[in-house]
């Protein structure tokens, strides 16, 4: 059965409530994590507070950003097993007149961001005995509202990107697995979605369904 101990995980999106949470225990078991950002200052207090983590500051929705973090990345901790995916955010409100297209680019950011980090690590994470890609998705991917549809049509996107990025983990008869993770709300499931995310290596991708996988979680 895999294990975290000494696995190199990035968490895209770290200093968020969630952020924090999922490094927090990702560090207790044992793993080697980089937490991205774009702001310095969060970053370096997240390196307070969790000893052992390594911050870098990149904009992950620019692909020379993403390459040079990459980079880093190798050159201090070697090949990455794990991206933990948890940049987000929220736009919504007005029925469909109201969708804007400012809100849309915006939230866009979280689906241009887990496309360049899936594939500036793709080589990493299948060439890992346990590589892992994890999103928090949206409950409302399955019963989408006027008002919120910006919003679910990028969460919707991401979960096909997910579906796509497991295809790729079975071609290549990798034992790799993205997962997804979908809430109604995020805020108060902080710990439970650190501990699902531990969890990934603690399930073998080859005897289970983990690959490709869809799991809500709920309070």
């Amino acid at each position: 059965m895999n294990t975290l101990q000494d696995k190199v995980v990035v968490i895209a999106g770290a200093t968020s409530a969630s952020g924090r949470a999922v490094a927090r225990a990702l560090v207790e078991h044992g793993a080697k994590v980089v937490v991205v950002g774009t702001h310095q200052g969060r970053l370096d207090e997240l390196e307070v507070e969790l000893p052992g983590v390594v911050g870098e500051r990149a904009d992950l929705t620019d692909g020379d950003d993403v390459l040079e973090l990459a980079m880093r990345v190798h050159a201090k901790l070697g090949d990455v097993d794990g991206v933990v995916h948890l940049v987000g955010g929220w736009r919504g409100g007005g029925g469909i007149p109201g969708q804007t297209e400012e809100d849309y680019r915006l939230l866009e950011r979280s689906l241009t961001a887990l496309r360049y980090a899936s594939r500036v690590f793709w080589e990493d994470l299948v060439a890992s005995p346990a590589g892992r890609v994890a999103i928090v998705s949206s409950t409302t991917v399955e019963k989408p509202t006027a008002g919120g549809a910006n919003y679910t049509a990028i969460k919707a996107a991401s979960e096909s990107w997910m579906r796509s990025l497991a295809d790729g983990f079975a071609k290549a008869d990798s034992p790799g697995a993205a997962v997804t993770f979908r809430v109604k709300a995020l805020a108060g499931l902080e710990q439970r979605l650190a501990d699902e995310v531990v969890a990934l290596w603690s399930t073998d991708a080859a005897a289970s369904d983990l690959n490709g996988r869809v799991t809500t979680l709920q309070a």
